[in-house]
């Protein structure tokens, strides 16, 4: 465990409230979420121009 300033890690994480941690898990969440709607929307795109869609 790295120490930091004669604490280790797992003190400093912890003095942080359970709703800012929980907040950046969700913030986290919804942009991977977002993320990957971009990428298959764009994926999609691409293939329809080429040709690749369904009948």
């Amino acid at each position: 465990m790295a120490i930091t300033e004669g604490r280790t890690m797992c003190e400093t994480v912890g003095k942080k409230p359970l709703w800012q941690r929980l907040g950046w898990l969700a913030l986290i969440w919804a942009a991977s979420v977002l993320a990957l709607g971009l990428v298959a929307g764009s994926l999609r795109l691409f293939m329809s121009a080429a040709g690749l869609s369904t009948p």
